[in-house]
């Protein structure tokens, strides 16, 4: 990516800042940690086993621990390494638990936490081919995330996305890689295929209806499935498709009265459990009303 600040009619080019020392890195992702990944941060440099890990942090979202590893340079393994941590996680769940109750001073049981959502960030400035194909996996709980610098205090950050036709890693696993293996049944990385699996061809096309026209409202707007619904988010949240037998629940992710919904089609879900986020949810079984919808959404999307 380039970067260029105007000079009157003169694009002047912005020079990368390398970091200096993966801390430098570090301390800027941490500092930001929840505007970038709306992740709580739970200890910097957290030891055990041997292991020392550079951010630990907690998706209050999905109900799971991530652990995330900075990398100045792009010349090591980031599958063996991530691989072991998400091991580390699995095999010693008390210590990490213990480590959370005593940051916040909390009760978070063992029975609270969802175990297959654990996985990996690996933050860097840039990432080679090899380890970006080493990750392209849609069930492997591995992200990388690119992070530079540039001169003017200019940051930028990238998540790398996995390609829509990234392999299963279960076709990968050899006869003794038992951490692999250990990793890949323990974890679960979600995929809108596994929302939409089952259902009727009415339903699927009326999901491809309303996702397309969320998508068309802003050109940043990221799709991720999660275990309970699939999320379409900006920096944050904006709806969640709840996707059911003979319809859709479609969560506004807005504080109750802070909507203007003239024919109050939204239903008030505060104070209610339920799986989306959001105190609005609109229950929908055709396209009769998306235009007035996505109305309600822009509301949402348009917010600073």
């Amino acid at each position: 990516m380039q970067l260029f600040k105007t000079d009157k009619q003169n694009l002047i080019s912005l020079k990368e800042r390398p970091f200096k020392l993966e801390r430098d890195l570090q301390i800027v992702f941490e500092s930001n940690l929840f505007n970038l990944t709306q992740l709580k941060l739970i200890k910097s440099e957290f030891t055990i086993k041997n292991y020392r890990i550079d951010t630990l942090a907690f998706d209050e979202e999905a109900k799971a621990f991530v652990i995330i590893e900075y990398k100045r340079t792009n010349s090591s393994s980031v599958v063996d390494q991530g691989i072991a941590y998400l091991n580390l996680m699995l095999d010693y769940k008390a210590e990490f638990i213990v480590e959370y109750n005593e940051t916040f001073n909390q009760h978070l049981l063992r029975s609270e936490i969802d175990w297959s959502q654990t996985k990996v960030i690996f933050v860097s400035p840039g990432f080679n081919e090899n380890q970006k194909q080493a990750t392209n996996f849609k069930d492997l709980a591995i992200e990388l995330w690119e992070v530079k610098q540039f001169e003017g205090d200019i940051i930028t950050v990238n998540p790398i996305k996995k390609s829509k036709s990234a392999p299963s890693i279960k076709q990968l696993q050899g006869a003794q890689d038992t951490e692999l293996k250990k990793v890949v049944s323990e974890t679960k990385v979600y995929i809108e295929e596994d929302h939409l699996q089952g259902k009727s061809e009415i339903i699927k096309e009326l999901y491809e209806d309303f996702k397309n026209a969320i998508l068309n409202l802003a050109p940043d707007i990221d799709v991720e499935a999660k275990k309970s619904y699939i999320a379409y988010k900006r920096a944050k949240n904006i709806v969640d498709f709840e996707i059911q037998t003979k319809g859709i629940k479609l969560w506004l992710n807005a504080k109750k009265g802070s909507i203007d919904d003239p024919k109050k089609l939204t239903e008030d879900k505060s104070g209610k459990g339920h799986w989306g986020n959001g105190d609005y949810v609109i229950s929908i079984k055709d396209t009769s009303n998306l235009e007035y919808i996505m109305f309600l959404i822009k509301q949402i999307v348009n917010k600073p």
